[in-house]
């Protein structure tokens, strides 16, 4: 399975590098040819905002593609991130790509993005839904639970189909992957969970009558080649409790290059690389391009 997957390789910034630097890192991997950038929802940090972020990096490159890694959806307004999203695509064609999650990973940022009480799951799928007729549709016409508007339009230009993908590794989140999206983006799991969301993606696709597609599934690492910093290993034991960290977040680029393998064996085929050392990012740039996109094909 692995020999027909298209293998690409992205990047994200470093996690306390200051918004002054972003336009230079941007610089770095479109300079490097490296396959896409990755912004996560991380509002109370350095980072910047996952969608001011896709604008600017998009409109300083030519090849770069720029995705979110992950945006919470459930608390936005669906019709206006249809909106940012139609926007970006007609300007950056084939180089937008979002991916949406439940909740922010920093609990404290969870109030950021209020909905009903015990209803973040359903507007989560209506949200979905509702974007997806706006991008594609002309007129659309939506009498929902959480939403309603009535023949609705976002502009003329249609831009080529936007493939929605969505993080999570819970069982509900993953049948909704096979449900509603087209592609699954996961994190803090290991290759041998990761063959089995996707597989249980896979199942729920096909009972929905529908099918994701091959190489449409991924995950995000982080690379700390210094040794695993406090921040991850404590994300590791919120998310993974009793994984050795190191499973997850290699300690230099060779085990990288290794742990990326064992993905692929899994069905993986789409990756995302983030820095967590201390190393100028120049260096991972150019340490990425030496060690892991010769695994691209």
């Amino acid at each position: 399975m692995a020999e027909d997957l298209k293998i690409r390789l992205g990047a994200g910034t470093p996690a306390e590098g200051a918004i002054a630097d972003f336009g230079a890192h941007v610089d770095l991997l479109e300079r490097a040819g490296i396959d896409s950038l990755w912004l996560p929802e991380a509002v109370y940090s350095p980072r910047v905002d996952p969608v001011v972020g896709m604008a600017h990096a998009l409109a300083r490159t030519e090849h770069l593609k720029v995705g979110t890694g992950v945006m919470v959806l459930p608390g936005r307004d669906p019709v206006l991130v249809a909106k940012q999203l139609s926007s970006l695509a007609a300007l950056a064609p084939k180089r937008v790509l979002p991916v949406f999650g439940l909740k922010p990973a920093r609990e404290r940022e969870v109030r950021l993005f209020p909905v009903p009480e015990g209803r973040r799951a359903a507007v989560f799928d209506e949200s979905l839904r509702l974007i997806r007729l706006l991008l594609e549709q002309d007129d659309v016409t939506f009498d929902g639970e959480f939403f309603q508007v009535e023949n609705v339009s976002l502009g003329a230009a249609r831009p080529k189909r936007l493939d929605l993908w969505l993080g999570g590794k819970a069982p509900g989140a993953l049948r909704r992957v096979g449900r509603l999206a087209d592609g699954w983006l996961a994190s803090f799991i290991t290759p041998e969970q990761a063959r089995a969301g996707r597989e249980a993606i896979q199942e729920a696709a096909a009972d929905a009558g529908r099918e994701v597609e091959a190489d449409h599934f991924g995950i995000s690492l982080v690379i700390a080649p210094d040794g695993v910093p406090a921040e991850f290993a404590a994300a590791v034991s919120r998310q993974a409790p009793g994984t050795d960290p190191a499973r997850l977040v290699p300690g230099s680029w060779d085990a990288a290059r290794r742990l990326v393998e064992e993905y692929i064996d899994a069905g993986l085929s789409k990756f995302v690389l983030y820095p967590g050392g201390a190393e100028p990012y120049k260096r991972f740039v150019d340490r990425f391009a030496e060690v892991m996109m010769p695994l691209q094909n």
